[in-house]
């Protein structure tokens, strides 16, 4: 395997706070680019406040003391090395486009119109450095349609569409259980990134890269026919079960939960057998996907009547070990957490800090691998402002001087 990564060579200029912004830089870090986190001095990125907070007294939810740091951070800001900089004062913004010269890439999800408001802005940036790559993350997008709305992820996931097809039919609405708005919109912009700095490549030319966060989540509604759906007289919020699929779902069990599909014919033929229906799999009302639809809940009822006379363990060896037929139990959160098999892929990892040492606490792993290059969050996050003397002094060629007038007028 090559020491070198894929992104190696590839500098960028990190501006970003709470999650949407942080993790596609996380992303970039972790496929090798070098990351320069720019935070406000004092203060920082606000996910710094978040807790839980671990330090040598341990891990806990209370106010930080003393040298406590926020896990959020710990699993944001891995491979990212942390400056700080009032952008608010003039020597501040000198010193931030001193920095854009140097860099191939900036990502950004600052409010709307924060950028421009502090002068580093995309038209601005571009004067300084024109082959710069800018990429810009915005929860509702720039010009917003909702200009007095703070796009936060719940905001987002109620304006997309996700939520009312998310729940049981007749509950209310339903929040995802992770924050995918603001997890979803960085992939998109680090694929954009990828794809400009392909072009940059062949062209020559910068150019900035737009994400919303909300067209990122209505793109993956769009993947569903719901007005298609809705027409023909099929409810938009289907809980467990996937209706066009059927049998597609969620099943009790004796011990728990299983998910099952059989929509495949002969899936479908196994599965009937197993429950002791199998005239089901030659009847016009459930042989082909079409008709069966129309008696999802029957279909459903029928499965899940046979799966909660069995353990999860027996459900799945019974249709998946014998007859091939997908199914697989539901597991917890901790359960997928101390799986011995996610952290060898590298889809998890355990947390560190250059002070803590290891943490009993697991952090996202990159989950992309290469055959010829490494790839991986490697690099423990660090206090805040940590890297100010290498970039500075290093990537600046600022004299200790310089650095200590920065620092006594508060600028870094």
């Amino acid at each position: 395997m090559s020491a070198t990564r894929p992104l190696e060579g590839i500098r960028v200029l990190d501006l970003t706070v709470a999650l949407a912004g942080p993790y596609g830089a996380l992303l970039l870090g972790g496929l090798g680019a070098e990351v320069i986190h720019v935070e406000a001095p004092g203060g920082g990125d606000i996910a710094r406040t978040n807790p839980p907070y671990v330090g040598s007294e341990g891990m806990h939810f209370g106010a930080p003391r003393g040298d406590d740091v926020s896990l959020t951070i710990l699993n944001r800001a891995r491979n990212k090395k942390s400056v700080t900089l009032d952008l608010k004062s003039p020597r501040g913004r000198e010193l931030f486009m001193q920095l854009a010269k140097e860099c191939d890439v900036l990502i950004e999800n600052m409010s709307e119109g924060a950028t421009a408001k502090l002068g580093v802005d995309y038209e601005r940036v571009r004067q300084a450095n024109p082959k710069i790559v800018y990429a810009s993350i915005k929860a509702l997008g720039e010009p917003s349609p909702f200009p007095k709305l703070k796009g936060m992820d719940i905001i987002v996931q109620a304006l997309s569409g996700i939520m009312e097809v998310t729940g049981e039919p007749g509950n209310p609405p339903t929040r995802w259980g992770l924050p995918i708005a603001d997890m979803v919109a960085p992939l998109y912009a680090v694929n954009g990134i990828l794809a400009a700095l392909i072009h940059r490549g062949r062209s020559g030319e910068g150019q900035l890269v737009q994400v919303s966060m909300l067209d990122c989540l209505a793109s993956l509604v769009a993947e569903e026919h719901f007005d298609v759906f809705s027409d023909a007289g099929y409810p938009l919020r289907s809980g467990n079960f996937h209706d066009r699929l059927v049998p597609f779902g969620v099943y009790g069990t004796q011990d728990g939960y299983v998910a099952i599909v059989a929509f495949n014919p002969d899936w479908f033929r196994s599965l009937m057998e197993v429950i002791g229906r199998p005239e089901f799999a030659d009847d016009a009302r459930f042989a082909s996907r079409g008709p069966r639809m129309k008696h999802a809940q029957e279909i459903n009822a029928l499965v899940d009547a046979w799966t909660r006379q069995h353990t999860s363990e027996e459900v799945v060896r019974e249709l998946r070990d014998k007859r091939g037929v997908p199914s697989a139990p539901v597991r917890s959160p901790l359960e997928v957490l101390n799986d011995p098999l996610l952290h060898a892929s590298g889809a998890l990892m355990k947390l560190s800090h250059p002070r803590l040492g290891a943490l009993d606490a697991v952090g996202m792993g990159l989950p992309i691998r290469f055959s010829k290059t490494p790839s991986q969050f490697d690099q423990p996050a660090t206090d805040l402002g940590a890297g100010n003397d290498e970039i500075y002094k290093g990537l600046l060629k600022l004299g200790d001087e310089d650095l200590a007038r920065l620092r006594a007028d508060r600028v870094i």
